[in-house]
């Protein structure tokens, strides 16, 4: 009983200890010989596949040592490569020491002529830079970095036809600063399009092309249309400047500086008038449209005024009553009331006065309200745009002067749009309203002499 349990034991150990081999895998056992049979088997592969595995890593043992021996001696012959080439290293300093004291002394007094040469070539390379000489003779940059590099050199000297060429581009310079020629060259429009365009060159001040003013980039010696371009007149003086072929031509030239120049930009990014305008914002627009309706409404009660005026002025003249006119209707009014007493006709009189004067000051006193609402909004305008630059200065910090300047600049454009209304609207009030009390002085004149006419008949 003991005997059959441990062989069935044994043979559910040899199953599970041969459930992942691949004898097991591909055949399964019907009895127990079978089993031992193939138990013997899968040890003998596995031992096999042992002795492989231990001969392949014995193999590689000796194989690291030989590298090993070979990483050894190559360390070695590389240290005694580097021991000989310390001693070559060591041996040429020497040499190089020797070879610059021989130059030091063989240069004698050229030392002193190179460092004023390479003084003079500095000084001429930095006004080269920025000279727009060099949108038509590029590259001149170049030759006196290559001549100031090889005097500054301990193994080059400069030849002769190097100096000589220093000489020539100074006098070059000199002698190109004052002509005016043209050239063809590329030109680089604000959009970044390159163009060939035949370029005026005025001395060593201006660069001018198809009738726009040109600026030189000294990084490339690159010829740029300026992005904003000066008034109407000095564009047509370029173009006109361009055209000619002899004589004398008058042009706008910039003479502080070679590449555009600082008076030039300042002018040229100084905001026209309609930008400044733009600066106002809405309070602005708001103040000129007040203004513009104040210059229509004064014009057209001018013209209203005047033509009454006329009336009046005729009427003085004809001593029938027409009623196309204030004075004909109230010397109607007078005539039609012939034997009524003084006192009756003086209110008669003075009521036809009072029903003629609001047509004949109409609009003066809107007048006076726009010339004294104007400079108002203007001060509206200017104290919101000071507070708007407050408070960008509390934010960024008042780091940039221009920025803070430019601020309240635009600020300050709605006070002068606001005077600006506001002048002219007084002076054109004060004219209306001359008129208009020359018209009404006319009636009340005429009105007390029908009265006193008609005390002086009874």
């Amino acid at each position: 009983m003991n005997m059959k349990f441990a062989k069935r034991c044994l043979a559910v150990a040899a199953l599970g200890a041969l459930a992942a081999s691949p004898v097991f895998a591909q055949e399964k056992a019907q009895t127990l010989e079978q089993l031992l049979n193939m138990v013997k088997q899968s040890k003998i592969s596995e031992s096999a596949e042992h002795q492989k595995r231990e001969a392949e890593f014995r193999r590689e043992k000796a194989n690291q040592q030989s590298l090993l021996n070979a990483a050894v001696k190559t360390k070695e012959q590389e240290e005694d490569r580097s021991t000989r080439l310390e001693k070559t290293y060591e041996q040429q300093e020497l040499d190089v020491s020797a070879k610059r004291k021989q130059l030091q002394e063989r240069l004698g007094s050229l030392k002193e002529l190179f460092g004023h040469l390479t003084s003079t070539a500095g000084d001429l390379r930095n006004s080269i830079s920025t000279s727009i000489v060099s949108a038509q003779y590029p590259g001149r940059a170049q030759f006196l970095d290559t001549l100031i590099e090889k005097m500054n050199s301990a193994t080059q000297l400069p030849t002769i036809e190097e100096i000589e060429r220093l000489w020539y581009e100074i006098q070059r310079e000199t002698l190109e600063g004052s002509k005016v020629v043209k050239f063809a060259g590329t030109v680089i429009s604000p959009s970044g399009e390159q163009t060939q365009q035949d370029i005026v060159r005025v001395g060593n001040y201006q660069l001018l092309s198809n009738g726009k003013y040109l600026e030189f980039l000294s990084k490339g010696e690159k010829v740029a249309e300026l992005t904003r371009q000066p008034e109407g007149s000095l564009l047509s003086a370029a173009a006109e400047l361009q055209s000619a072929t002899s004589g004398f031509t008058r042009v706008g030239i910039d003479p502080t500086g070679p590449s555009g120049g600082s008076f030039l930009a300042a002018l040229i990014n100084s905001p026209s008038i309609v930008e400044r305008w733009h600066q106002g914002g809405l309070v602005g627009y708001i103040i000129s449209g007040v203004g513009v309706f104040a210059m229509l409404l004064a014009i057209w009660r001018f013209i209203v005024l005047a033509g009454i005026s006329s009336k009046v002025s005729s009427q003085l003249k004809n001593p029938a009553a027409n009623t196309n006119n204030p004075l004909g209707r109230i010397l109607k009014i007078a005539e039609d009331n012939k034997g009524m007493d003084g006192e009756s006709l003086e209110l008669k009189l003075e009521e036809a006065v009072l029903k003629e004067r609001p047509a004949i000051e109409s609009g003066l006193n809107l007048l006076k309200i726009i010339s004294m609402v104007a400079p108002l909004l203007g001060l509206l305008g200017t104290v919101t745009g000071m507070i708007i630059t407050f408070q960008a200065i509390t934010i960024f910090g008042a780091g940039d002067p221009k920025a803070m300047a430019g601020g309240i600049s635009g600020a300050l454009v709605t006070t002068v749009l606001g005077l600006v209304v506001a002048i002219p609207t007084v002076l054109m009030h004060t004219l209306v309203n001359g008129r208009a009390k020359r018209v009404l002085h006319i009636l009340d004149e005429q009105s007390a002499g029908i009265i006193a006419e008609n005390v002086e008949a009874k």
